[in-house]
């Protein structure tokens, strides 16, 4: 239960700056959609419902290749920053709702249930059974994800900020390495629901100017754990170090993960 409400917590997190979090957050790369449409064996105008859209980093892509996706957010501010950029799509919508809670208009089974940077925010009990009761038989889900990585030869400030993270008790631990990065796989909970049939990674990097780099930051969901009081230190530390190197651009290092899954 506890773990139930700090989950919902701090998803509710990033819908207080949608904005922010539309700027700024990792798009996975163009490649990744490709694969996607091609391992889930998806053609132009299959049905998709995608689990918590955000503002709709890949249901704009998702689209653009033709498909008609059914999104759902719960975050009132960031569906409605996804209808905005999905207003030239027709086949598209946003329904702002837990997917947990979600329900679909009709009975007909759907081709796709795509979970991009989401899956971890929806409950494990249903997380794996509610595509797969959504799906037709053969359909698939995917899941993908970007994960931050700090390569050999990253620019000094990756490592130093390390101490600003330190001096709050940030949760978790510096990123690895890109390399030490491998695929995901389905967990054991949902290899009888879903048979693995593609799972694959991208490296790639997006450049940041300090203070977008500072907003990302704060939209993170390890940095709302923080609290309000440490929240405000933390990010007051990073963007003294920013200001004490003449505020640089800098280079992000991401993982793009792919697995899809079939139903069983």
């Amino acid at each position: 239960m506890e773990d139930d409400a700090r989950r919902h917590d701090l998803r509710a997190g990033f819908d207080r700056a949608a904005e922010d979090y539309q700027r700024t957050r990792p798009v996975c790369p163009p490649r990744l959609f490709d694969d996607l449409i091609d391992r889930a064996g998806l053609r132009a105008g299959d049905r998709v419902v995608e689990i918590g859209c955000g503002t709709g980093q890949a249901t704009v892509p998702l689209a653009r290749r033709g498909l008609a996706v059914t999104a759902v957010e719960p975050g009132a501010g960031l569906a409605a920053v996804a209808r905005r950029r999905l207003a030239g799509f027709p086949t598209a919508e946003v329904v702002t709702c837990l997917f947990e809670d979600w329900r679909p208009r009709d009975d007909t089974p759907v081709d796709a249930v795509v979970a991009v940077n989401s899956l971890h925010w929806i409950d494990p009990a249903l997380r794996y059974a509610k595509p797969h009761a959504l799906l037709r038989p053969g359909g698939a889900m995917a899941v993908a994800e970007c994960r931050w990585a700090r390569p050999a030869d990253a620019e000094p400030f990756w490592t130093e900020v390390q101490e600003d993270y330190r001096a709050v008790e940030f949760e978790g631990s510096p990123p690895p390495p890109p390399e030490r990065i491998g695929p995901w796989h389905f967990p054991p909970e949902a290899r009888s629901l879903f048979e693995e049939t593609a799972s694959l990674r991208y490296p790639f990097q997006v450049r940041y100017s300090a203070d977008d780099y500072l907003a990302n930051l704060a939209t993170q969901s390890g940095t709302d754990a923080l609290g309000e009081a440490r929240r405000a230190e933390f990010l007051a530390r990073v963007r003294h170090r920013l200001e004490s190197l003449g505020s640089p651009t800098l280079t992000a290092t991401f993982v793009g993960r792919l697995t899809v899954g079939r139903r069983a």
